[in-house]
């Protein structure tokens, strides 16, 4: 992507990385795989200072917003439903987008 997308990230989400990725692949793949993302020049390591708990369905899901708000994001990339909430709520501001989405505006990037 040469730079032009940063993946930010703190270490619960690292973490839960670890875990989605242990439970569909081998450990060696995870470990390669969770290798490959702290390395990369593209990985923001975010430290949180405040958590906003704006999504109640599933709690879980806040350590992503929180790390959206404190690096500053453009926008979230998912598909997860607990994250529809965030359009109702003013502040912070939290763009969600889909994976789909995500991937049209590669594509434009890559076309140029």
């Amino acid at each position: 992507m040469n730079g032009e997308y940063e993946l930010c990230v703190t270490t619960d989400i690292l973490s839960e990385y670890a875990e989605k990725l242990a439970q569909k692949f081998s450990e060696g793949v995870m470990l390669n795989t969770m290798k490959a993302i702290e390395k990369s020049p593209d990985t923001v390591h975010v430290h949180k200072y405040f958590f906003w708990n704006l999504i109640t369905a599933d709690p879980d899901d806040n350590k992503f917003v929180d790390c959206a708000v404190s690096a500053s994001a453009d926008f979230i990339v998912t598909e997860d439903k607990h994250f529809r909430v965030l359009k109702d709520i003013p502040f912070p501001p939290v763009t969600v987008i889909s994976m789909s989405e995500f991937l049209e505006m590669l594509t434009k990037r890559t076309l140029r």
